[in-house]
């Protein structure tokens, strides 16, 4: 199925399974459905089942959104205790979409649906909404621990079995769209069949020498080999350190959680000679979650880093804003600057991005799908590099494998049900083209520049490199029982920003006066 029969059969407010490979444009075409829905005046819930997914659609997960936690199944008085503002926003919603959907548990769809079915008063499925879920059973499948309930993914739940969902089943790949073999051998990897030919070709990937000057990410499995990968290689420049403080405005709760799901980091240190990767599709698209480059100079004016990325385009980075909404209610946002160090990220982080080059170590995969997760990032065999692979690396679920086969059929079923509804909606779209889109207004950008004059009016070195010297007068001052405040007058800069400093020389532990 194309993306344009897809959003057709979206549009016409059926309940939607919308799968497909890694790199054929789900989320993209989550986004251009959420626009459009929006623009026709609709309520849209967008939820994802991690937070870092939901970051990537400005949205809540589902189990903030549907008022379930982390409980494995409804407690006792759940509804009388149920906040009445929560039950406005699932009452309010047109449209329900839920992202990652393959870690999300057969059962806590259905406590969803029996939510919005007794919150909205209505005993159809899902109380009348709209529900679409999004995700590849190939990737990350949701996780059983030992002392909670164990469960398996959505299509085994009643409320699938009850939702008439239709399935769109994306075919074609855009990711690795300029290297058919590479996309072969992760179709063979999503078939559990791999021939000796395209196993051959992916330890050939092993070890193999790459340009040392072209920017690759290293995929590992943990938090802590990427914190001492990223921290050890910025050590290791030479030059003045840059330091970025990131904004936030909304309720403590909801800014803690957007910050937990969210890939920029709370105070973003840099160097140039940097290696940084982009978190967020740029508006002007000069750059995608994922892009790689190099940090080779600062803007003298802002203090922005310039960052030449591996496609040969030279940037100015300016600050980005991610929001958590929650239904039509923008609970919390942060502004940072868009980019993180790029040395290495987990295999987990890099899911929804598309990385211009890695270097993965599958040596330590730990589940089924990971190993299918981390080598589909990849554009281009090319720019991939292995260290190794263990024995989970290549496989993927025999029930993902199972269920594969039988969405492909549902989605082939759909496109012969629905081909009237596609039919016209083209017909349609081709009317539209010739009338003007209605323009909305876009928000008010903040002017950086006067905002930073601002700051620098209280603060006079808000924002400027730290120098070597000033770290070791800033330790020195510290041992000698300075306050912060004290701190913050001598060194001209946000309490905030000396406490960062502190405790990253001192660690997160050190207690600050």
């Amino acid at each position: 199925m194309t993306q344009a029969e897809a959003l057709a059969i979206l549009e016409s407010g059926q309940s939607v399974l919308l799968t497909g490979a890694a790199g054929t444009g789900k989320t993209y075409l989550m986004n251009e459905f959420i626009r459009r829905s929006k623009r026709r005046g609709k309520s849209i819930a967008v939820t994802a089942t991690t937070g870092l997914a939901a970051t990537h659609l400005n949205g809540a997960t589902i189990h903030a959104w549907a008022g379930i936690g982390v409980h494995d199944e409804l407690p006792q008085l759940f509804f009388q205790k149920l906040g009445k503002q929560r039950q406005g926003l699932i009452a309010k919603a047109d449209i329900l979409i839920i992202d990652e959907i393959s870690m999300l548990h057969d059962f806590r769809l259905d406590m969803i649906e029996e939510v919005t079915r007794y919150v909205r008063g209505n005993a159809e499925p899902f109380g009348g909404l709209q529900v679409v879920l999004v995700g590849d059973f190939f990737q990350l499948p949701p996780v059983n621990r030992s002392e909670g309930r164990s469960g398996s993914f959505v299509l085994s739940s009643s409320a699938w079995q009850d939702g008439d969902f239709a399935v769109c089943y994306l075919e074609k790949q855009y990711r690795q769209s300029e290297d058919d073999t590479y996309a072969q051998i992760l179709n063979g990897i999503r078939g559990g069949v791999l021939t000796r030919n395209q196993l051959t070709a992916l330890q050939d990937r092993i070890e193999v020498a790459l340009d040392p000057f072209t920017p690759r990410t290293r995929l590992l499995t943990t938090n802590a080999d990427v914190d001492r990968i990223n921290d050890g290689e910025l050590q290791r420049l030479d030059g003045d350190m840059y330091e970025y403080s990131m904004e936030t405005s909304g309720g403590k709760k909801y800014v803690e959680q957007l910050m937990r799901s969210c890939l920029a980091p709370e105070v973003l240190f840099l160097k140039k000679g940097a290696h940084v990767m982009c978190i967020k599709n740029s508006q002007d698209r000069k750059y995608v979650n994922g892009s790689l480059g190099v940090v080779v100079g600062f803007d003298d004016e802002t203090e922005y880093p310039i960052v030449q990325l591996n496609n040969g385009r030279k940037l100015t980075i300016s600050p980005e804003t991610w929001e958590l909404v929650d239904g039509d209610k923008r609970r919390a946002t942060l502004t940072q600057l868009p980019i993180r160090l790029a040395w290495a990220i987990t295999v987990h982080k890099s899911q929804g991005m598309t990385l211009d080059a890695a270097h993965i170590d599958l040596r330590r995969a730990f589940v089924e799908g990971m190993g299918y997760v981390a080598l589909s990032r990849v554009k281009s065999m090319k720019q991939l590099a292995l260290d190794g692979l263990n024995g989970m690396a290549l496989k993927t679920s025999p029930l993902a494998r199972q269920i594969d086969s039988e969405l492909r059929k549902r989605s082939d079923d759909a496109l012969a049900t629905y081909a009237a509804v596609i039919e016209k909606w083209h017909q349609d779209e081709e009317k539209r083209k010739d009338q003007p889109e209605e323009e909305v207004p876009e928000k008010p950008k903040s002017d950086w520049s006067e905002k930073l004059a601002k700051m620098r009016e209280e603060f006079p070195n808000a924002y400027m490199p730290w120098k070597e010297a000033d770290d070791e007068e800033l330790k020195s001052r510290f041992e000698n029982k300075e306050t912060l405040n004290m701190l913050s007058n001598h060194f001209g800069r946000h309490p905030g920003s000396i406490k960062k400093r502190l405790e990253k020389h001192f660690g997160e532990d050190i207690e600050i006066k």
